[in-house]
């Protein structure tokens, strides 16, 4: 029986957040697929994902695309189109951008992890390019190119065989813009790395551990910091971190941006925080259920998909109003209270990585069958259609047949009676 050849498609790879760590996981249960990516910046992924076999697209040799790949944006429906799928029976992509809009060969399955329609060219275009972020003028070129990608985005949705979404929140999304249903699978915590120290006790200090990027909204953590006059770090790079120093600077906040930092070290400031904050809205958000496997309580925004991994009071406080004001409220009131670290840790045993590598694997499994029985299906329908064939064939000879036996009969009748005359009139003759 010839071994089913997988491909996983990636949008890229730049570093270690929380869809390389789905991919990661995924890449766990099919450990002889080629990674397909456009770009891929050696080193900054974990070491199980840069042993994988790989192909990646041109956008990889275009001048300085490991800093610039944004900028390459409006060719990346052409890069993605591009690689070549031959030959391989399931296509699993992992996609926040174009990775779901690949072309498949025509007997491939492909499953898309979806971690968000592209949010830039839907409802998040004033976040990444509005007037206040890149100016009036390039605001205004970048809004006709993004609706060109946007439509590009939701006339592709359909080569997808599945969808799986990340949380309720994104699986309203894909129904919204791409007309069509997902299963709900959230991503996987590795709860027996994020584990709470007992000998470690928090400290007066919060974290945000984030890409920093406009929809981040990081800077609301900085202001409510510096409102309550609490030290701050922040781990993560992006191209938002010169305004952030200069806003810390000009608010006077006490904000020590730490880049990005091994996992041991991330894990070691959860621990040590006095909470971790979310001001943005988040597709689902794993930062959050890290620090609580932990056992540290978290304020996160309460939109988007941290209401379905964060218990208000029990586990952390969701802040209904994204306000400065309202979260540095928050901060205070979490500082106050007294929070039980056995139930925190507990509500995030339940997004373990088994628990998520089970629930996908189920679906590969039900795409599968449910392929085996298409096939089945046809298969009987064309049997079907030659059994109907053949008794129609039987039916048109025996029809064929019938009046030529009809006419043999009769031509066999008129000779024997035409035999018969001559003899009944030479016999009429005789007896005259």
């Amino acid at each position: 029986m010839r071994t089913e050849r997988v491909a996983l498609v990636h949008d890229w790879l730049t570093g270690m957040r929380g869809g390389e760590k789905v991919l990661e996981a995924i890449a766990e249960l099919y450990p002889d697929a080629t990674l397909h990516t456009l770009l891929h910046v050696r080193g900054t992924v974990s070491p199980a994902l840069e042993r994988l076999r790989e192909r990646r697209s041109f956008v990889q040799w275009l001048p300085a695309s490991a800093h610039y790949y944004r900028h390459y944006l409006p060719m990346f429906p052409t890069a993605i189109e591009q690689f070549d799928l031959d030959g391989y029976d399931l296509i699993i992509s992992t996609s926040h951008c174009a990775a779901k809009s690949v072309v498949k060969a025509g007997g491939a399955r492909h499953i898309s992890y979806c971690h968000s329609p592209m949010r830039y060219a839907w409802d998040q275009f004033n976040a990444y390019f509005g007037p206040e972020v890149v100016g009036p003028t390039r605001s205004r070129w970048f809004r006709p190119m993004l609706a060109r990608l946007a439509r590009w985005d939701r006339d592709t949705a359909g080569r997808v065989d599945r969808y799986v979404a990340n949380s309720h929140y994104v699986a309203g999304r894909i129904r919204r813009y791409y007309n069509r249903g997902s299963t709900v699978v959230h991503p996987p915590i590795d709860t027996d790395f994020y584990r709470p120290e007992p000998r470690s006790g928090p400290e007066h200090r919060f974290l945000v551990v984030s890409a920093l990027v406009p929809y981040k909204r990081v800077e609301v953590a900085i202001g409510a910091c510096a409102r309550i006059g609490a030290p701050l770090t922040i781990v993560g790079r992006g191209p938002e971190t010169p305004r952030l120093k200069n806003l810390a600077g000009n608010l006077g906040a006490d904000v020590t941006f730490a880049g990005w930092i091994e996992n041991d070290e991330v894990r070691d400031l959860y621990r040590r925080s006095r909470a971790v904050i979310m001001p943005g809205v988040e597709d689902f958000g794993m930062v959050p259920v890290e620090a609580q496997a932990c056992g540290r309580p978290v304020v996160v925004l309460a939109e988007g998909g941290a209401p379905e991994s964060v218990v208000d009071g029990v586990t952390g406080i969701l802040v209904r109003n994204g306000s400065v004001d309202a979260f540095a409220d928050a901060l205070s009131d979490v500082s106050r209270r007294s929070w039980d670290n056995g139930a925190i840790r507990a509500h995030a045993e339940t997004f373990g990585t088994a628990r998520f590598k089970q629930e996908f694997r189920k679906i590969v499994d039900d795409v599968e069958q449910a392929r085996e029985d298409d096939t089945d299906a046809a298969s009987y329908a064309q049997r079907s259609r030659n059994t109907a064939a053949r008794e129609n064939d039987t039916n048109a000879a025996s029809y064929a047949q019938r009046p030529r036996n009809t006419a043999a009969r009769e031509n066999g009748t008129n000779a024997a009676s035409y035999a018969q005359r001559p003899r009944n009139t030479a016999a009429r003759e005789d007896n005259q």
